[in-house]
């Protein structure tokens, strides 16, 4: 089940919230927002609940042996045992079959393993009970005494299958006791139609002219035009597809009582390589600092250790994202961008105007997607090619400039929509008058003829992809 389909909109997500607020208590609270959330994951792979309940088991008693049991190494020794069930569970499913496939490559046996079926969202909630077990070892929380409230935080349906990745010491209180007011549940249903609005509108409308585009698949060779414009409509699709479930998923749990971080702050305004990681997928990012960077030895160890560390790291957010060598390169691209920012790039880009700044970055980040995009090297490294002349036919094919025709101005339009136009204009708002009841008046109905949108759209649309779901 998905967000952004008329069975979670007018059945599962209403008839949730009618079960939950039915009462007070919080035991019933849990148990409905418990058994909706295993329903949710279980509506399309009834099968795979039990891997998600079987690492939270695990990891669960694993903490309990971590609290009672005294000594250093021991506690340590129970911790490794909770991190590698669940780190073996996601690499059985996401990762064996593309390493032993490699090996065998590499040797020049012809047999090929088929991977197994990936269990949707494996990654994000497998970073999610990871957290619980190793903040429990670091005494950063205190481990939870009822297996239903550890299961919960993991199998929270706002967040399960795309995250955020929400770090258990961040909500561990809200799982007992949370307060929710009508406050609260209304910034919350507008974060989730604003979210709405971002997948149903500007991801699936851009994702439905990128199908049409002529794309490095064997054929005929791409015009400069027509992959920019290729590249931009995905760089635009990837951002509203996931920014778009953040701010739902950050808008139920708003509306249920649980405050999650921010994932996403407008990073396409960047203007380094640096920047836009403080602001794309925000706690991905934060995982990857306390539980992997951090442990290393982060920038404490000297210039070299900070180089390997940094490598190590996004070569493992490459590899997150998926089992395929163009994932890993994806992440040493910016792994590489990042050191170079490092050593000498910061000192470089402070001399250099903001706009230059955010031009050279956004072409980065552009060509970052395409490597992300693409299956396989080659197809990427065809498509880079074309954007810069190389083995490109010719600045702008028929093909790709029908699909520009077709759409028009929208993905300008959809690309305004990326940059924080609401902050310039709840900045500007007074000078226009748009005051007190004027400024309510507009913000109802702006979010009323999104709603609107989103739904007519649902109707009628049969591309309703979410990108991250393969992760």
């Amino acid at each position: 089940m998905v967000f952004s389909s008329l069975t979670f909109l007018f059945f599962f997500f209403p008839l949730t919230l009618i079960l939950c607020f039915a009462r007070k208590s919080i035991r019933w609270r849990n148990g409905v927002l418990l058994a909706a959330s295993l329903v949710f994951y279980a509506w399309g792979e009834p099968v795979w609940v039990l891997a998600m309940v079987g690492s939270s088991a695990v990891n669960f008693f694993c903490a309990k042996k971590i609290v009672h049991t005294r000594d250093k190494a021991g506690r340590k020794k129970w911790m490794i045992l909770g991190v590698a069930t669940s780190a073996a569970l996601l690499f059985a499913f996401k990762y064996a079959a593309f390493f032993i496939n490699t090996f065998l490559a590499l040797v020049g046996a012809k047999a090929r393993v088929s991977p197994l079926e990936l269990p949707i969202g494996i990654s994000f909630y497998t970073f999610q009970v990871i957290t619980y077990t190793v903040d429990v070892y670091r005494r950063k929380t205190r481990a939870q005494k009822y297996f239903s409230r550890l299961l919960l935080y993991v199998s929270c349906f706002p967040q399960l299958i795309a995250g955020p990745i929400v770090q258990y010491s961040d909500i561990a209180a809200q799982i007992g006791r949370r307060e929710t007011t009508p406050d609260g549940f209304s910034q919350g249903m507008q974060r989730f139609v604003v979210g709405l609005g971002k997948k149903v509108i500007f991801a699936n409308i851009c994702g439905a002219a990128l199908t049409s585009m002529p794309l490095a698949n064997g054929g005929a060779a791409l015009s400069v035009g027509g992959a920019w414009y290729a590249a931009f409509l995905y760089t635009l699709q990837i951002y509203f597809d996931f920014s778009g479930y953040s701010d739902m998923a950050i808008g139920i749990g708003r509306i249920l009582g649980f405050s999650y971080k921010e994932n996403f702050l407008y990073p396409y305004a960047s203007r380094s390589v640096r920047e836009f990681w403080r602001r794309w997928h925000i706690s991905l990012g934060s995982f990857f600092r306390d539980y992997v960077y951090i442990p290393l030895g982060g920038n404490r160890r000297g210039l070299r250790r900070t180089v390997f560390n940094t490598l190590v790291v996004w070569m493992l957010t490459g590899l997150w994202h998926g089992a395929n060598w163009t994932f890993v390169v994806w992440g040493l691209f910016y792994g590489a961008l990042l050191t170079l920012d490092l050593l000498f790039l910061k000192k470089v880009i402070e001399r250099l105007p903001a706009a230059l700044n955010w031009a050279i970055t956004m072409t980065l980040v552009i060509v970052g997607w395409v490597i992300f995009y693409y299956p396989s090297l080659g197809q990427a490294m065809t498509h880079i090619g074309a954007m810069f002349g190389v083995g490109a036919s010719g600045l702008m094919d028929a093909a790709s400039l029908r699909v520009v025709k077709t759409y028009s101005l929208f993905p300008l339009i959809a690309f305004i929509a990326s940059l924080p136009v609401a902050t310039l204009f709840r900045k500007y708002a007074p000078a226009l008058a748009l005051t007190g009841r004027r400024l309510e008046v507009c913000r109802v109905a702006w979010l009323s003829l999104c709603l609107l949108l989103s739904v007519l759209f649902l109707v009628g649309q049969s591309y309703n992809p979410f990108i991250y779901f393969q992760f």
